[in-house]
């Protein structure tokens, strides 16, 4: 989903490359080494309604893989990006700059363990692409993905934050690994409504990789939907599919039925 950047300068990391995504109307700055967002970045960007207003929040934003998407896709919005890594931070505050967004955006260094105390209810929507293993659940990773990859709260207790900030009838969104699913509802379980499930395969006819969940905050439970999901290829190792190229290079949304929606005009 990402292009083919250069190195573009020493940071925290070392080198720093420019990254195309959207087909090249967003720019994200990241480290050349390390985590690199991408294709989960995007889809979480994709999965969130170009119609929304209000104040939103991406929770461990990075360096802005999401949170630059989601700002190029919904222009009545402001947002906020929380990220506990400095470096990380800064890269996202330079990519809102490079891309125009300063009047929309800040970024706020600090962790979902220790939220600010006035953010409680604040946001009309929270969207977040979690740390996906428990420490000491794979080998460690390598320098620069720790905080990408590996918890610094358990799951249930990053949706429990999550909540919090998020206002009563507020909208959730996230991605993760399918393997997580179960969890993710039981976070879930009494405070929020509307669930909706949309899976993510590689091909037709494979297991789904990833999930990515809505829910409004306070609402009746109700049964949850398990959409029919959307395939990024065609097949094992074939082109890309129409949706996966309307998300990553025309910068539609998901319309949460396998279907897409043209971009923000």
């Amino acid at each position: 989903m990402t292009g083919d950047g250069s190195p573009d300068t020493a940071d925290g990391f070392g080198e720093v490359t420019a990254d195309i995504f959207l087909g090249g109307k967003v720019t994200v700055f990241q480290p050349a080494r390390g985590f690199r967002a991408g294709t989960d970045s995007v889809l979480l960007a994709a999965a969130l309604d170009g119609r929304q207003s209000g104040i939103c929040l991406d929770v461990g934003c990075g360096a802005g893989g999401a949170l630059l998407p989601a700002l190029w896709r919904l222009k009545a919005a402001r947002f906020c990006g929380l990220e506990c890594d400095p470096a990380m931070a800064a890269l996202a505050h330079r990519g809102i700059s490079h891309n125009g967004f300063d009047d929309r955006a800040e970024i706020v260094t600090g962790t979902v363990a220790a939220m600010p105390t006035d953010w409680a209810n604040r946001f009309d929507l929270v969207f977040s692409n979690p740390p996906f293993f428990e420490p000491g659940a794979i080998a460690a990773p390598g320098r620069g993905k720790e905080t990408a990859y590996l918890e610094s709260v358990p799951l249930h207790d990053w949706i429990a934050a999550m909540l919090d900030v998020t206002r009563p009838k507020g909208r959730l969104v996230m991605i993760h690994r399918a393997a997580a699913l179960v969890n993710i509802l039981a976070g879930l379980q009494g405070r929020a409504g509307e669930i909706a499930v949309l899976p993510v395969r590689s091909y037709p006819g494979a297991d789904a990789k990833r999930v990515i969940v809505r829910a409004r905050k306070g609402l009746r439970a109700g049964p949850a939907r398990l959409l029919a999901g959307i395939d990024l290829h065609d097949r094992a190792g074939g082109p890309r599919t129409e949706v996966a190229l309307a998300v990553s290079s025309r910068g539609e949304g998901l319309d949460w039925s396998g279907r897409v929606f043209p971009p923000p005009s």
